[in-house]
């Protein structure tokens, strides 16, 4: 799908007016459309990337807030799917999750009910798309006190193994890198990291600290996912386009 920047700034503003953000979700939206068909590359790569050892825990982050990492998880999740691979994506991001919101999927218990013991998780599953019955999404949960804290403990270790062990593909998406240590604490448990970006306002500097962080805890970064690519000299933009730098 191709936006001119006035569109993408009218549907952001749209998006924090209602919080509604259904329409992120290109790939069910506008199933034959550009940008789907740049998730299926996307999920080629992924496929076909470390053939002897390929990723299938994989972290999803960004330098900053508002690069789109929610919106490239949540489609990258439905074409795996679609290639009848069982995926699950969980949000990670305790402190302001959105995928729920990009679902249209209810809150009400998720990830953080799970790892304080509360509920299992079979419990908190939740299949947000009838058509695409490979796909499951865990949600954030409530908010927790100390969300660093329950991402590092031996639960959550415990969770990432039993997820590892049911699905295909599991995609974690988590806060910033440059706002909380969570990413860097997630993604060293991971197979791999994807590192979003918006093409025309992250500064290089950010991107070279956040594979700089992630790789200091022995995360491998396996590429990079631009958004908001400028297309043509006439103002048009790609909201979604990929820079594959697969190791």
């Amino acid at each position: 799908m191709i936006l001119s920047r006035q569109r993408i700034k009218r549907r952001q503003a749209k998006e924090a007016q209602s919080g509604d953000l259904s329409g992120r979700l290109i790939t069910l939206l506008e199933a034959q459309g550009p940008a789907s068909e740049d998730y299926r590359t996307l999920r080629t790569s992924l496929l076909y990337a470390l053939v002897d050892e390929p990723p299938r825990l994989i972290v999803i982050t960004s330098p900053g807030p508002m690069e789109g990492k929610s919106t490239t998880c949540a489609n990258l999740g439905v074409v795996l799917a679609q290639a009848n691979k069982s995926v699950l994506v969980v949000d990670c991001d305790l402190r302001k999750p959105i995928l729920h919101k990009i679902f249209g999927l209810k809150n009400l218990r998720g990830l953080v009910n799970v790892l304080v013991g509360e509920r299992g998780l079979e419990e908190v599953l939740q299949q947000p798309a009838p058509s695409v019955e490979e796909l499951k999404v865990v949600t954030s949960g409530p908010p927790p006190p100390d969300p660093a804290a329950l991402l590092s403990s031996r639960r959550f270790s415990n969770f990432l193994e039993e997820v590892r062990r049911d699905f295909d593909y599991v995609l974690v998406d988590v806060p910033p890198t440059e706002l909380v240590s969570d990413p860097a604490t997630v993604a060293a448990q991971a197979d791999g990291v994807l590192l979003v970006f918006d093409a025309q306002n992250t500064r290089k500097g950010a991107v070279r600290q956040s594979v700089r962080n992630l790789e200091s805890v022995g995360a491998t970064v396996l590429g990079t996912v631009m958004n908001n690519v400028k297309a043509s000299k006439r103002g048009y933009y790609h909201y979604y386009r990929y820079d594959y730098g697969y190791r």
